[in-house]
């Protein structure tokens, strides 16, 4: 069980690429074959950054040397606990990609993800991504695997 509902979610760049994880290795994962960028659960007292690199390094191998805070996400569902999520970007790391014991590790070019198979509202905040946006918060609202709602910075989304 993790330790809080905070987490953080870091999409690392290369080029026209994101290191992507195809999560397949995890009996139980709410995120089964699914893709998703890096990252996790914040463990007692770590601060966003703190997890952010923790997480890295233990499923990637790299160590990030420049990442950026991108936006905070919030997740409600009726089959899952609430979540909130900092969304990171990352351009400068060092080390060696190794096996991640959740999935497989793929670089992927940015114009291909949403040939993905990703969450619906996942989407979203990889347009906000692509456009460069300020920080930002979206709500992200899902029945099932279904998103019902989104709202970017108070404002409902229309997605």
């Amino acid at each position: 069980m993790p330790n809080t509902n905070f987490t953080t979610l870091c999409y690392i760049e290369c080029e026209d690429s994101y290191l992507m994880l195809h999560r397949v290795k995890k009996e139980g994962d709410m995120n089964r074959d699914k893709w998703l960028g890096v990252g996790g659960h914040f463990e007692k007292g770590e601060s966003p950054e703190e997890c952010l690199l923790r997480e890295v390094r233990e499923e990637t191998g790299l160590t990030l040397l420049r990442w950026r805070f991108r936006g905070l996400i919030t997740f409600v569902s009726d089959c899952f606990p609430e979540e909130y999520m900092c969304l990171y970007t990352a351009d400068r790391y060092e080390g060696t990609i190794g096996e991640c014991r959740e999935g497989c590790l793929e670089w992927i070019k940015k114009d291909r993800i949403g040939e993905l198979n990703l969450w619906e509202g996942d989407l979203i905040f990889f347009k906000l991504l692509r456009d460069n946006q300020p920080f930002f918060s979206l709500k992200l609202c899902y029945e099932g695997e279904r998103l019902t709602e989104a709202v970017l910075d108070a404002v409902l989304w229309n997605y």
